[in-house]
């Protein structure tokens, strides 16, 4: 049996963990519909973009900053911890390897690095905060991109 591999029809709705990216290649400035949600996605000015929205780096950035504070929020309620308030920033960076002896001569000998940074409000018991740091290791996209992806990819 041959799959169908024609693009979704336009009111289609997109399952939980389907995202469609639509590009008419005049710019980066691209069209999404995650799951029935529509977003854009460009490159920043300084790359010949138009900055309408967020860069695939950052929207990467955004899936593990707010799946971290979802998780957080969820073991929180859970626990029945008395937390006000979850902030998350990520930041997305290129950055040498730790024993790299070639980095300054080769550019590809870096690294994608994201740096999460955590502040939650509340007045959270100390071995509780700690704990709450531990679940924020074990948040799904954190997971998933520290694990093995495998990408399938076909032709339509």
């Amino acid at each position: 049996m041959v799959e169908d591999t024609s693009p979704p029809a336009p009111d289609a709705r997109l399952r939980e963990g389907e995202a469609l990216a639509h590009s008419d290649n005049r710019g980066f400035r691209t069209v999404l519909d995650v799951a029935g949600h529509p977003l854009v996605a460009d490159e920043p000015i300084a790359v010949g973009g138009t900055d309408a929205g967020p860069s695939p780096y950052g929207l990467l950035a955004a899936a593990l900053a707010s799946c971290t504070a979802i998780t957080l929020h969820s073991y929180a309620k859970i626990k029945q911890l008395p937390v006000s308030d979850i902030r998350v920033l990520v930041r997305h960076d290129k950055v040498h390897e730790v024993d790299c002896e070639h980095c300054e001569k080769d550019a590809s000998a870096k690294i994608d690095q994201l740096e999460r940074t955590i502040w939650i409000d509340g007045e959270i018991p100390e071995m509780a905060r700690e704990r709450l740091m531990q679940i924020a290791e074990r948040c799904p996209v954190h997971r998933t991109l520290q694990g093995s992806v495998r990408i399938v990819t076909r032709a339509g």
